[in-house]
């Protein structure tokens, strides 16, 4: 299964949800992951393993963290190989002054949003979503 392409389409379909945890981003140096940290995500950069994880495992492990936020899924199936989708997300964030962190998966996208800012942006993607007409990149 390849997954949505058309960008309208991947628009009107994206089907927004909010989770209710609070995840966080935390950096280990010497790229090992403490055991009981169980992350929704890791990436392996130069400078360390960096994992988003539930903030209360991280208070739990006293693992020091940053960045609180909500995750909203885009539950539409998108392609890894869609043009434009997730930079037309970025953008209707940018323009509300939302700042998102995205991770593509093989399924779907997901959005780390500020706490604070997590029902605001829940509310544009779904207007988005219900909207006619593409959104302007």
């Amino acid at each position: 299964m390849s997954g949505e392409k058309d960008q309208v389409r991947l628009q009107q379909m994206m089907a927004p949800d909010l989770r209710p945890e609070t995840y966080v981003y935390c950096t280990f140096q010497d790229h090992r992951l403490p055991v009981d940290l169980s992350p929704i995500c890791t990436f392996r950069e130069t400078e360390g393993l960096t994992a988003i994880v539930e903030r209360s495992q991280a208070i739990q492990a006293k693992v020091p963290y940053i960045f609180e936020a909500k995750l909203i899924t885009l539950t539409v199936h998108s392609s890894l190989e869609a043009i434009g989708f997730l930079a037309m997300i970025a953008t209707a964030l940018a323009k509300a002054g939302i700042p998102c962190n995205a991770v593509a998966a093989f399924h779907h996208d997901h959005l780390f949003i500020p706490v604070e800012r997590a029902d605001d942006a829940f509310s544009l993607l779904n207007a988005l979503s219900h909207s006619s007409a593409p959104a302007a990149s």
